[in-house]
């Protein structure tokens, strides 16, 4: 039975699955909800999205995705407060970061209200996935590909924006040991470091493994020249507190532009806490590290929010960072959940009620 709703065509499921989850034990981005939108790009333009149960894809063998990487993706989350209203944290900033990285693949943009109204839509359909559990939220990922056919190396002239969710539980549990990467780089100038797509992510992993072997759990990259600067901590933005001010790196073809880490910035500035956005040297953050003006470091991003760094390795010497009562890691990721999560005002008008 179908329905049409702002233009969204709506194919609801026979059965749900929600009884068959553990609300109380998730994992991240492990167990999906009932629905998902859809939305094709064809002859020239994006038609109508619908949402549809979650299934499988087919795909023809010779679709350009396989062949040539044409593919963006979003990050995103949904909350509930205690009166179960659903909220999302910056919503318009994804799409037009999406857009953004669409373009620099190639990739038709999408216009917005397709965007925002099948985002609504769909988390209406699926409110109940919502966790009120502390620390969960309904991931939400968006993502674009290439679903044109042929094997001639160029943009497709077909592509599918999809949109799945899944109730999730923390991204990273336990503290988090980073290798300052020596070798290999995470993008280049000129490049597409700045995109959320997908070969980015790809390229990290084998790094990464390779620190994994060596008993860390991420990799910091460092620029492509020299690897003498600071840019990213795995999938995420980083920050670093030397003495009592908060540094990050300035954004560029390399780094990208996350929404945590500018909201980071701008509760930082309104808290009153010193924040530089500039070049950070390795060799400035191991010297702290010996002189003892290194108080923290910690990724930001969507999935984790804040994931505090417990120590880091470089050219074959461990060191640890202080285990401080108050941290502005911690004091930092309560201020944002507690906007997400609508337990306090946002003065910066960061909410978005879903």
């Amino acid at each position: 039975m179908s329905t049409l709703t702002n233009n969204i065509e709506i194919i609801k499921t026979e059965a749900t699955k929600i009884n068959d989850v553990d609300f109380d034990n998730l994992k991240f981005g492990d167990v999906f909800s009932d629905h998902m939108l859809e939305c094709d790009y064809k002859d020239g333009k994006w038609h109508a999205p619908k949402i549809v149960p979650y299934q499988a894809i087919t795909l023809d063998p010779s679709a350009k995705i396989f062949h040539y990487g044409q593919s963006v993706f979003e990050g995103m989350k949904a909350y509930k407060d205690t009166d179960g209203k659903a909220w999302l944290f910056r919503p318009l900033d994804n799409f037009k970061r999406l857009n953004i990285s669409s373009k620099r693949l190639a990739i038709p943009e999408l216009p917005e209200d397709y965007f925002m109204e099948g985002l609504k839509t769909l988390l209406d359909i699926d409110k109940d996935w919502i966790p009120t559990n502390q620390g969960s939220s309904l991931y939400i990922r968006p993502f674009i590909f290439a679903s044109g056919k042929g094997f001639h190396a160029s943009p497709a002239d077909a592509y599918k924006f999809i949109i799945c969710t899944a109730p999730s539980g923390a991204y990273f549990s336990g503290e988090v040991r980073v290798l300052i990467e020596e070798t290999y780089s995470r993008s280049a100038n000129g490049g597409v470091g700045f995109a959320k797509a997908g070969g980015n992510y790809a390229g990290q992993f084998y790094p990464t493994q390779l620190a994994v072997e060596k008993g860390y759990q991420q990799v910091i990259w460092t620029d492509d020249n020299n690897h003498e600067y600071i840019e990213e901590a795995g999938a995420m933005n980083i920050f670093i507190r030397i003495n009592d001010t908060l540094i990050t790196g300035p954004t560029s073809d390399r780094i990208l532009d996350g929404i945590t880490r500018k909201s980071i910035i701008e509760l930082a500035k309104a808290e009153n806490i010193p924040v530089e956005v500039r070049k950070i040297s390795v060799k400035e953050v191991v010297e702290a590290a010996k002189n003892g003006t290194l108080k923290e470091m910690f990724g930001a991003g969507t999935a984790a929010v804040i994931s505090p760094i417990a120590g880091f390795g470089y050219k074959d010497a461990d060191y640890e960072l202080p285990k401080l009562d108050k941290t502005y890691a911690s004091y930092l990721k309560k201020r944002i959940t507690d906007i997400q999560t609508n337990k306090a005002e946002d003065p910066f008008g960061w909410r978005y009620e879903a």
